[in-house]
């Protein structure tokens, strides 16, 4: 810890470290009014005090020397990047301590050990902390014996009062290491933790556009793909009308067209918009439904009819799209592939915990393992439906095989 020395530094930038750098910087005045207020007891005390052998000057100069050499190396020496400086400040500090106490053996400057003790642990590496504290106080004893009779009880005063000054100034030093260590492990802690966090919301983020790009391509495949395929459709079925003859049915195709291409204009708006299906737009989960049937019924002739049971009740956005959604995918796989005869919307409220969409068909079915290897093309569709559902903590289930028919079934929490 070229101890405190990092701390007194004022920062730029604003991490955990950096903080608690700033807060001790926010302390250095707190710490050159310690050395005033001690510099001037002191300064009291030698001139109220009995003076040495050769007066009371040499002291009082000493003392002012100790001033000049706080001001010049001191303060800067106490900053980051002001080791040598700082190290020039404790020796010739203590010099003048010494000095004080080889020019008068009773001196006060004992005062001054309050603040130059805690500046060794500022300046100095732990290690080196201790050892300069060591050293001082042996040199402070050694003076203090040559100035003394040489009596067994001196000798044991002078003993007794540098042990306990050395357990004393190491018991502080340590104890304010170690709280500035924990201080700066746990800002370095929360520092590397809000590292981790941000790159956890960075891969989040990622995940987040992936799933979005996913959503996305389902939105697109239930709504304009499905739309596109029925204007298709649609159009050679005017065409074909057209070279027949049938003009009125022609006519009836391109109404459809035109329908089913405002639809999609509008879907394709909305997706942009990140608003909510079009077909759920200022009407219930049970209208766009009955709606759905009756543009399914009229593009493939495929009678599709609509089951309420229970009483409707409104779900919340999630959970009507999902179910809507879900009855255009399984619609459009009767319209594209089945070749069914008819075809049945069922949406049962009557679950007390679960909304349950079924949609049948007694088309030529198919065998969903293979499907789900992707032998029957796959795509978006039927797996759409079940991402759809989990999303939302629902479910869904196909059921099917050749000859019999198709059932999707998908619930959705209320």
């Amino acid at each position: 810890m070229a101890g405190m020395a990092t701390p007194l530094t004022r920062v730029e930038h604003r991490s955990s470290e950096a903080d608690l750098d700033a807060m001790w910087a926010e302390q250095e005045n707190a710490w050159h009014l310690g050395f005033a207020l001690v510099w001037a007891s002191t300064f009291v005390v030698v001139v109220l005090a009995p003076a040495g052998h050769l007066g009371r000057l040499p002291e009082l100069a000493l003392l002012v020397v100790l001033a000049v050499v706080y001001a010049a190396f001191g303060v800067p020496g106490m900053r980051a990047g002001g080791e040598r400086r700082g190290h020039a400040y404790l020796v010739l500090a203590w010099l003048c301590v010494l000095g004080m106490q080889v020019l008068n053996a009773d001196t006060q400057s004992w005062l001054l050990y309050f603040i130059l003790f805690p500046h060794l642990w500022v300046v100095l590496h732990t290690r080196l902390a201790i050892i300069t504290t060591v050293l001082i106080l042996a040199a402070l004893a050694v003076i203090r014996i040559a100035q003394s009779d040489g009596s067994r009880e001196v000798l044991t005063s002078i003993g007794l009062s540098s042990v306990i000054s050395l357990g004393l100034s190491l018991a502080l030093g340590l104890f304010i290491d170690r709280i500035l260590r924990e201080a700066q492990t746990r800002a370095r802690t929360i520092d590397e933790l809000n590292a981790t966090r941000n790159e956890l919301s960075a891969a989040e983020r990622d995940r987040g556009v992936l799933e979005e790009r996913e959503r996305l391509s389902r939105e697109i495949h239930d709504t304009l793909a499905q739309g596109f395929t029925s204007v298709l459709a649609l159009s050679r079925a005017a065409d074909a009308a057209l070279a027949r003859g049938d003009v009125d049915t022609a006519r009836e195709r391109l109404a459809l067209v035109d329908a089913t291409a405002q639809d999609n204009l509008s879907e394709a708006r909305l997706i942009v918009a990140e608003l909510t299906p079009g077909h759920l737009q200022s009407r219930t989960l049970v209208e766009a439904l009955g709606r759905l049937t009756a543009a399914v019924s009229a593009e493939s002739k495929v009678p599709t009819a609509l089951s309420v049971l229970g009483e409707p009740a409104p779900l919340g956005g999630s959970g009507e799209v999902v179910l809507l959604r879900s009855a255009q995918e399984a619609l459009a796989n009767v319209r594209r592939h089945a070749h069914a005869q008819r075809s049945t919307v069922t949406v049962d409220y009557r679950g007390a915990d679960v909304v349950v969409l079924t949609v049948a068909d007694d088309g030529r079915g198919f065998e969903p393992a293979a499907a789900a290897e992707g032998a029957t093309g796959g795509g978006f569709g039927l797996d759409g439906v079940r991402a759809r559902a989990l999303e939302i903590g629902g479910a869904a289930t196909i059921e099917s095989r050749p000859g019999a028919g198709t059932r999707v079934r998908v619930e959705v929490p209320r």
